[in-house]
């Protein structure tokens, strides 16, 4: 394996994430009605660090959350056991806008479990999703409304998201 790209510093990361909530913001006027989800692990800092952004714009707190979606993967029997994450989810999202944040968009089957498990806390009326990378090679018709930057991938590579690791700075990379 080659030495990883790093494909995002944590300027850029800053930036992209800066971006993607005036984008949420300039998309959906009614900033009270929004609701962020983070899947865990990735998607779960990213939706905290997108909601202080959003407070700011808005100029009120925005209600963060994490959702499980382990139990809810089509590929539990390839699995030797799931990581089960905690689902906290501390608002209704009926009749809301579910904003779901995950770091990497890759096959699209993680976005279907999302949608699978989101379905148990009740029926949002939209749910739009934000990733940080899209690397391409869908498996499912899963489109991101949000993106950070889209990095076309070979299928053997990976994207690594590093966020708040200590003594370490937030990094995105490509292994090879």
């Amino acid at each position: 394996m080659g030495e990883p790209t790093v494909i995002l510093n944590a300027a850029a990361i800053q930036r992209a994430l800066t971006r993607i909530a005036h984008e949420i913001a300039e998309r959906n006027e009614a900033g009270a009605e929004v609701v962020l989800v983070g899947i865990p692990e990735g998607g779960v800092p990213l939706a905290e660090r997108l909601g202080k952004i959003l407070a700011e714009i808005w100029k009120h707190a925005v209600p963060t959350g994490s959702l499980d979606v382990s139990m809810h993967r089509d590929d539990l029997d390839r699995r030797a056991a799931p990581k089960i994450h905690p689902t906290v989810m501390p608002f209704d999202v009926t009749g809301k806008t579910v904003v779901l944040v995950d770091d990497v968009l890759f096959s699209g089957r993680t976005t279907r479990a999302a949608l699978d498990a989101l379905n148990d806390f009740g029926r949002p009326k939209n749910i739009q999703l934000a990733v940080l990378i899209d690397r391409g090679h869908r498996e499912l018709p899963v489109r991101a409304d949000f993106v950070g930057k889209n990095v076309p991938t070979a299928i053997a590579e990976k994207v690594r998201v590093r966020l708040d690791l200590p003594h370490q700075p937030d990094e995105v990379v490509l292994e090879k």
